[in-house]
């Protein structure tokens, strides 16, 4: 990362090098023995695979929403599809009769089940496998997931990383921001939540309800996102510390 790449915390703005190398209060990564990620939208690039299937689709109904538009309905979309469990397939079964919905339009067969059809094809972002290997050398890392299990698993060999645990919706029978899904993954982790540190990209589906149960969080929000939140329900939370990429959290946590 170049010294104008920035982070956010709650003191203010900062490069990477002035919290590395100046006397900026921030956290201190000795206090945690395992990080526990969000995986779609922290790890993988879900905006470009949840566009790559949305925009044809609605492009074949005559209709053209901007990148934005269709994230931020997405998010809204999927969310209320979540309040009550249901396999992350119908899920996304619900996301796209939704906009069809909105949009006046009956989804064929074929479409409602194309967002999980092109699951097993979402990418990393560039720094995740690395950010994750150099990570690992220090920490223990762990999953927690708003997926079924089947879509992980054919996610997993992206990662080309070994998780302590993983804790999916589906075992928890529970969605992110429920508190289920984090219980069981607590369990599973075997340490203290004061001893865990969440990593990821929605303030709604991850950093409020870690907090609420006494984990440090971390909010990545990358710049390159399409409208600033991402794929996910808008909220207003305050993380511990605020980063751009995963290779950030990696130099702060472990060391260039």
């Amino acid at each position: 990362m170049g010294a104008g790449a920035f982070i956010f915390v709650k003191q203010g703005v900062f490069t990477v090098r002035e919290i590395i190398e100046g006397d900026i209060e921030m956290l201190d990564f000795s206090n945690y023995d395992i990080l526990t990620f969000d995986c779609y939208g922290t790890l993988i690039d879900w905006e470009a695979g949840i566009l790559s299937v949305l925009k044809p689709m609605l492009s074949r109904h005559g209709e053209a929403l901007a990148d934005s538009e269709i994230l931020e309905q997405y998010g809204d979309y999927e969310a209320a599809a979540e309040r009550h469990y249901q396999s992350y397939e119908e899920v996304l079964r619900s996301v796209a009769r939704a906009f069809g919905t909105h949009l006046s339009f009956e989804p064929t067969a074929a479409e409602l089940d194309a967002l999980a059809r092109s699951i097993s094809q979402w990418q990393p972002w560039p720094d995740t496998v690395r950010a994750l290997h150099k990570l690992r050398s220090r920490y223990q890392l762990a999953i927690i997931s708003n997926i079924d299990d089947h879509f992980f698993s054919a996610t997993l060999p992206r990662l080309q990383t070994d998780f302590q645990s993983v804790t999916t919706a589906q075992q928890a029978r529970c969605y992110k921001p429920g508190m289920a899904i984090f219980k069981l993954a607590l369990e599973r982790v075997k340490v203290p939540p004061h001893r865990v540190l969440h990593v990821g990209q929605s303030i709604f589906h991850d950093v409020l309800p870690a907090q609420a149960l006494g984990l440090s969080t971390v909010w990545i929000n990358r710049p390159s996102r399409r409208n600033g939140v991402g794929a996910v329900k808008r909220a207003e939370g305050k993380p511990d510390l605020e980063l751009p990429d995963l290779q950030s959290l990696a130099a702060l946590a472990v060391g260039r």
